[in-house]
């Protein structure tokens, strides 16, 4: 627990102090006094004024994730609309919590190489006080739009989008290094989490080796948190250099690729260094850094939106015992293949999900996907297709993007036909339907 000689001591320091108004910018900024939060709206501005509230009583510092045009005009009544006036943008800030801290470093490291594998340089991370870390996407990187819809305007929805993308995407690799970890050892999992088993998730000697990985990647899902839910309209996270009530320690930034090497001592306020390493790098942001990521992440959430699930259900997918052959594909999984001038990655990510969907195996989906890329004009980067192929998950069968998604095979300009597309909902499903039905269906 904090007393107040440590948190004098601590936020007397001038570069201390420095650091949060630098990172209090267009935000709205909180005190948190021991167990509860000070007024709000409030914000910093002045070095002097950290210490002021300090001297008050104060023991940290928190920020909210939406960047505000005058913050202290916010106010708990207001609707939507009067809110959508003042916000000039969100950054997205994951909050990756579990009772280990060796098990959050595991899942921050595979966040941050799912956020490499869509090019995105700007972004941050930094050790949240206690048991968890917090990795950070600035605002400028995101693309304009999302949907015709100004993206200042999709908080918290897109945040909660694209964390649930981002949750779906690490959590297969996440269960396989936890269990590594224990010498693949179930027990050995339970013994470090400390967390019991819910008996509709142990283990028995008839299961699978498909149900056994399932009920492991839910109970490890059970005690390691990747904030969702509680993102919201004005949520607050802990600030860079803030303390933390708890441990004591400072929320201190992470070097991105050195995750794993971070022990607890690196964050002992008494030996705390403040680096030129921001947690929310602005200046290190392209534009559209981060366009390949809301697409994909708003790709998946159409599929698995209520609406589709439905439609799904009155022709229930299934799986091929083997790989459907080309003569089954759709027209405009044949188009993609013929190479693309534009909507390269948006091809890429369509032909992962529908080989996998039909049944393909790595080997032949790396060759498949490398041919193709041959004919694009140019072709994608070599790096980035091997990094979505090293995510190719054949068990997954994830289908790809809907035939009516506007996004990709109208945009692409490889749709099928009205008469094709009106039969079915998904180019797997028409390959599966073309496989088991007469010719007379699709000729």
């Amino acid at each position: 627990m904090l007393d107040i000689g440590t948190c004098l001591r601590y936020y007397k320091r001038q570069d201390v102090r420095e650091a949060i108004v630098a990172a209090a910018g267009d935000k709205e900024v909180v005190a948190r006094f021991g167990d509860s939060f000070g007024k709000r709206p409030d914000v910093i501005r002045y070095p002097a004024e950290v210490l002021e509230l300090v001297q008050a009583g104060a023991t940290s510092f928190h920020a909210s994730e939406e960047l505000w045009r005058f913050p202290l005009q916010l106010t708990p009544q207001m609707a939507r609309e009067e809110a959508d006036e003042l916000r000039v943008g969100w950054d997205l800030v994951l909050d990756v919590d579990c009772a280990l801290l060796e098990y959050s470093k595991v899942a921050a490291d595979e966040i941050v190489k799912v956020l490499g594998r869509f090019g995105i340089s700007s972004l941050g991370v930094k050790y949240s006080g206690n048991k968890g870390f917090h990795i950070a996407v600035p605002f400028e990187a995101f693309p304009a739009e999302v949907n015709s819809r100004p993206s200042r305007l999709l908080f918290p929805e897109a945040a909660r989008v694209v964390a649930s993308f981002i949750r779906d995407e690490i959590k297969d690799s996440v269960r396989d290094r936890i269990l590594e970890s224990a010498g693949n050892s179930i027990a050995g999992v339970i013994e470090k989490s400390g967390r019991a088993v819910p008996p509709e998730l142990r283990p028995v000697a008839t299961d699978s080796l498909d149900d056994a990985r399932l009920k492991i990647s839910r109970y490890i899902e059970s005690f390691l948190n990747i904030d969702t839910v509680l993102i919201s309209t004005r949520h607050l996270y802990r600030m860079e250099y803030s303390l933390h009530e708890k441990s004591g320690l400072a929320s201190v930034p992470v070097e991105a690729g050195k995750i794993i090497e971070f022990s607890k001592d690196m964050a002992d306020p008494k030996s705390v260094s403040v680096s030129s390493n921001p947690f929310i790098k602005r200046a290190a942001v392209s534009a559209g850094d981060a366009f390949d990521l809301f697409d994909q992440a708003y790709a998946r959430h159409l599929q698995s939106s209520p609406k589709v699930k439905v439609a799904q259900a009155v022709r229930p997918y299934e799986e091929p015992s083997g790989a459907i052959g080309p003569e089954h594909w759709p027209p405009c999984i044949h188009k993609i293949l013929g190479g693309l001038d534009d909507g390269r990655k948006r091809g890429l990510f369509v032909l992962l999900n529908f080989f996998g969907s039909v049944g393909f195996e790595y080997k032949d989906v790396e060759s498949l996907v490398n041919g193709w890329n041959a004919k694009n004009r140019p072709p994608l980067n070599d790096v980035y297709v091997q990094g979505q192929l090293s995510y190719f998950r054949p068990r997954k069968r994830m289908l790809p993007p809907n035939c009516q998604n506007p996004g990709y095979y109208s945009d692409m300009g490889v749709k099928c036909p009205e008469s094709i597309c009106s039969r079915c909902r998904n180019p797997a499903a028409f390959a599966r339907m073309k496989m088991v039905a007469p010719k007379e269906v699709f000729p």
